[in-house]
Parts: C-alpha cells; structure tokens; sequence
C-alpha cells in the first residue's frame, strides 16, 4: 500500500514525485563524506539518482573520491535500472567498513556516466554533508540515500515500508 506523501513546501522536493525507473541527474552541491575522521570524498561534480520513494543517492567522481581506501570486493548486485554494481570495502586506520562502497561497473545505458562513480552508504560513515548540512542515512541495510531538509517522504527502507 502506496503512504500518503508529506505535501513540499517551498524550496523541497517529495521522493513520490520522483520517476519510476529511476534517473540520473548532474548536481553541483558540495557533498562530503567523513569516515573514521578523514574526509573520504568531496566533490561539487557529483551525479545524483532519483528513484520514488527514496532521497537521494549521490555518486563521486573517481578523482575526488580517496580510492587508497577503497578494495574492490567480488560481491555483485543487480539493479533493474542501472545495472550490476560493484562493492568496494573501505580501511582506514583501525576502521574496516565491509560493503561501505559500490559503483556501477556495468551500467545500463540511461547510467553509463556513472560507470566509474562511486557511491557510499551513509550510515556506515562518520557524516555525508550536501551544502554543510549533516544528511541522515535512509534506513534500511540495502539503501544509500541521503536525506537532508529539503526532501521529504516518507522514505523506502524502514519497517514496513518494502512493498512500496
């Protein structure tokens, strides 16, 4: 059964009225994102995904992203709308993030910019900013969404929420 979505006020965006398939947009913010007390990634030439129902997820440039970090791993996940992601974890001093990274290495064709991006799940990171602001995590262990004040849901990956 499909919530009843927050009404945006001025300035906010409703994730139910992004498409279904998902799509890629460009976007200038500056994101950021903090692990075990180095900056892991910064970028104002970033690439976001829109998919209903969830915030934001948004990808890295490679030459902004500190890939010493960052170790290709053998797990693969297929995704209907922009291909077969590859996880990568991260180490960091004595921090060790299983699964903390992916990126598409196989796109589809809508998502072939992204093919050596490289996005990170927030929750498992010390802080993601967009524009200086603190991002929440979206819940869920299969999300990377990004939730600041100028989204609003509700949002795919709590309880009760998978059949949306």
């Amino acid at each position: 059964m499909r919530p009843t979505p927050i009404p945006p006020q001025p300035g906010q965006e409703s994730v139910w009225d992004y498409p279904r398939p998902a799509i890629l947009q460009d976007t200038d913010k500056h994101l950021k994102v903090i692990c075990n007390g180095i900056v892991l990634a910064e970028t104002s030439n970033g690439k976001r995904v829109l998919e209903t129902s969830h915030p934001p997820t948004y990808y890295f440039p490679p030459e902004d992203v500190k890939l010493e970090y960052l170790t290709e791993t053998s797990r693969k996940i297929p995704c209907e709308w922009k291909g077969i992601c590859l996880y990568s974890d991260i180490k960091i001093g004595d921090k060790y993030i299983q699964y903390g990274s992916w990126r598409y290495f196989q796109p589809t064709p809508d998502f072939v910019s992204i093919q050596t991006y490289y996005a990170f799940i927030p929750a498992l990171m010390d802080a993601c900013y967009v524009d200086d602001e603190l991002a929440t995590p979206q819940a869920g262990d299969l999300y990377g969404g990004w939730i600041t004040k100028d989204i609003v849901g509700p949002f795919k990956g709590g309880p009760g929420t998978w059949g949306w």
